[in-house]
């Protein structure tokens, strides 16, 4: 029977924007083969995965000689290059699909391409003024403005993040929108994140990019936390025209620290009524022989194109999206 082809077998993306991707692509790689650093390939699919409590990473039963097991698509490559690091790499990076369930929207797509760096030796002031240059270089819109996490959100919410009661928290939230019902009162992060994300962050790189820093340090994630009154997590997040753009830490060395860390991750996801993620990997074994001092970042490249083209959609920088993949 004749059927007329369907016409959502074309890109989404024109090739304008196609060609300023692959050209981006170009010029990033330079940069970093420039700099003396080593591209490298870690598997899309792994036993193991990042603990996370917000990121949902995608499982595929596999089925092996000894039985069935489960792997996870990466939601970013960070466990194996830090593998790498532990195996004697200095500076390296990766250009690499990444996975997230549940990411779906203007800026979010499931499967998207992530950039991905590390570098032994530095501290966070080197990985700031790295991620700093490499913005430079791909957008050209001048040097960042740095600026603390708690000054932030001093100018923009009015209130200290770090020292702020709960209730402070919750009013301030109120402000400008009305929260998820799903909210638990208790939850300083959650209010936080929506004080970030409604009235902070819109107004992070507008002139020119913005680096926030010195995170609180129950969102550390994998970063170190330096003891200071109160303490604040080496985290550091890039921002344009009010886009979050890349997540850079000073790396936790400590193993049983990270261990810690995933059980009260997995803690929080139950909570939220998420399956927990399994809390051993090879990571604890590489950072058991001895990580070294680094930092390492995460850039979301499809973003990148994005500010380079001024598209306001993610499918109009991908040839094929999710609902046409």
């Amino acid at each position: 029977m004749f059927r007329l082809p369907r016409e959502d077998f074309r890109p989404t993306a024109d090739w304008t924007a196609l060609r300023e991707r692959a050209g981006l692509l170009r010029r990033l790689r330079l940069f970093f083969d420039q700099r003396g650093f080593l591209e490298v390939e870690t598997p899309l699919l792994s036993a193991d995965t990042v603990v996370d409590r917000h990121l949902d990473p995608f499982s595929i039963e596999v089925h092996t000689p000894g039985g069935a097991r489960t792997y996870w698509l990466q939601t970013s490559p960070e466990l194996a290059m830090k593998r790498l690091l532990a195996g004697g790499a200095e500076a390296i990076y990766q250009v690499t699909r990444a996975f997230r369930q549940e990411e779906l929207g203007p800026l979010h797509n499931p499967e998207f391409t992530l950039v991905e760096w590390y570098r032994a030796g530095d501290e966070m002031a080197a990985g700031m003024a790295f991620l700093d240059q490499l913005c430079q270089a791909m957008l050209g819109r001048g040097s960042a403005q740095q600026l603390s996490y708690r000054c932030a959100f001093e100018r923009y919410a009015g209130l200290d993040p770090l020292t702020a009661p709960l209730d402070a928290l919750r009013s301030a939230a109120r402000r400008t929108s009305a929260p998820p019902a799903s909210f638990r009162p208790d939850d300083r992060d959650l209010w936080l994140d929506w004080i970030l994300t409604e009235q902070v962050q819109p107004h992070l790189g507008r002139t020119r990019p913005a680096i926030l820093y010195d995170y609180p340090a129950s969102q550390a994630a994998l970063a170190r936390v330096r003891d200071e009154s109160p303490p604040v997590a080496e985290r550091f997040e890039l921002f344009v025209e009010g886009i979050e753009l890349a997540n850079g830490y000073h790396e936790l060395l400590d193993p049983d620290l990270l261990r810690r860390r995933n059980a009260a991750n997995n803690a929080a996801r139950a909570a939220d009524g998420k399956h927990p993620l399994p809390v051993d990997s090879r990571l604890l074994d590489a950072m058991e022989s001895g990580l070294p001092q680094a930092t390492g970042v995460a850039l979301g490249f499809d973003r990148l194109v994005m500010l380079r083209t001024g598209a306001q959609r993610i499918d109009q920088v991908v040839a094929f999206p999710f609902d046409r993949a």
